[in-house]
């Protein structure tokens, strides 16, 4: 019995509280997969000149995203003959930085010895001199510039981007 004072809630407002903790849980489930399914990132840009580029847009034409980044590094690997699959990519950005391609690592072997590791894939000034893919900007944060020499150092390695599963 409750101690005197208190009230005590009733069985059909516990059965209320449940059902709406219950539906708000499932609306939050279901937010993602609702605006999953009306994303227009991965739309094919239109009526882009090859040498204007938008906000939105690389010079390519592709997104100005991750997912553009890394369509655009693999049509030009392609062309290159250089091996490599958008999800093996894709795994190593994120593991490396994130997605982000300003990353910068200030504090491992590389950086203490004055080489820090730069950009979406992490890549040291000298290995992206020794691997950088002409027909992209010379500069390790530019984020096709950075993923395209890194698969370019990949293959060279390890046969390709696929088979890095760890720093490299």
């Amino acid at each position: 019995m409750p101690a005197a004072g208190q009230h005590r809630p009733s069985r059909t407002s516990r059965l209320t509280r449940a059902l709406a903790v219950a539906g708000t849980g499932a609306a939050v489930l279901a937010l993602p997969l609702l605006g999953a399914t009306s994303a227009s990132a991965a739309t094919p840009a239109t009526a882009v000149s090859s040498s204007v580029a938008t906000a939105s847009t690389t010079l390519a034409g592709y997104p100005n995203n991750l997912d553009g980044w890394i369509r655009e590094s693999l049509a030009i690997m392609a062309e290159k003959g250089i091996p490599g699959s958008y999800n093996g990519i894709y795994r190593n950005i994120i593991r490396e930085s994130s997605g982000n391609p300003n990353a910068i690592n200030l504090w491992d072997s590389n950086a203490a010895a004055g080489t820090p590791s730069k950009g979406l894939l992490q890549v040291i000034d000298p290995t992206f001199a020794a691997y950088h893919v002409p027909g992209t900007a010379y500069d390790p944060y530019d984020p096709v510039a950075n993923i395209t020499a890194a698969c370019n150092y990949a293959a060279a390695r390890y046969g390709s981007i696929d088979n890095v599963f760890g720093a490299y």
